[in-house]
């Protein structure tokens, strides 16, 4: 599925976008299908906490900043179980990661329009912990994103640096898990712009964040974790749970039980 360019490029700066992964037809079911979603399943709330807001947000706006959100839509739509679970996406992966791949889970990111919520700079690991980098995010395009509704920042080559420890807690109580920001800034991150039915890619271990949502409409994504097998979660969301084995085969590890039955 990729080039050897392609996976060069990801290896040096930890992340990759590929256009048009998803057709026309297979964009537009899904773009269906994420609004009934939203209106069935979703929650809005103020999004992520901690003072990274203050630095990110005036007063005014902080104070109307929201995030749409809903995990695990293959749950609930088999349109996105297909996308999922799409071959090309899963031998992309798989070029990157190994022959193996399990999926993880997919998680509903929108950002509402004019006070979409920000996002700070931060890795994945501290959200679904795993012993190594072999975990590959995946961002599914259903609009066109530009500097205006928040597009994807990359901080080039951030990944090599393995996973960071990153602020959990303040003097408030628990926060959100995010970087410095006196130590770690959007302004010196790579923008991504994507459209419609692209996908980007990128190593839990590679720095991210982006901008707030300005515009008049709302700014859709849908993250999907994808992850060799043998590389074992510790600590955050989905642990514990078995996922679907979308390349490959798993190999059991010494002792290893089956997984429980019901």
């Amino acid at each position: 599925m990729l080039t050897q360019a392609q996976i060069d490029f990801y290896n040096e700066n930890g992340f990759l976008h590929i256009p048009q992964m998803f057709t026309k037809a297979e964009i537009d079911e899904l773009s269906d299908e994420m609004d009934r979603l939203v209106t069935d399943w979703s929650f809005t709330s103020p999004g992520w906490t901690g003072p990274w807001r203050q630095a990110y947000m005036d007063p005014e706006t902080e104070k109307k900043s929201k995030l749409t959100a809903m995990h695990d839509l293959h749950f609930y739509s088999s349109a996105w179980c297909r996308a999922v679970t799409h071959c090309k996406l899963t031998t992309a992966i798989a070029d990157l990661i190994g022959p193996n791949v399990e999926l993880h889970h997919s998680t509903m990111h929108i950002k509402p329009p004019q006070n979409g919520h920000p996002f700070p700079m931060h890795q994945d690991n501290p959200f679904y912990q795993h012993t190594n980098g072999r975990y590959v995010d995946t961002l599914v395009h259903l609009d066109d994103t530009f500097h205006e509704n928040g597009e994807i920042r990359f901080l080039a080559g951030s990944h090599k640096a393995g996973a960071l420890t990153h602020i959990t807690e303040t003097e408030a109580g628990p926060c959100t898990p995010h970087l410095p920001t006196n130590l770690y800034a959007l302004e010196d991150t790579v923008a991504v712009p994507a459209k419609r039915g692209d996908v980007v890619l990128f190593s839990i271990h590679t720095i991210h964040g982006s901008y707030i949502n300005t515009t008049k409409q709302p700014r859709r994504l849908v993250r999907v974790g994808y992850r060799d097998p043998q590389n074992i979660q510790l600590a955050g969301q989905s642990y514990g749970r078995a996922g679907l084995m979308v390349q490959g085969y798993r190999d059991r590890r010494e002792g290893q039980p089956l997984f429980g039955q019901a």
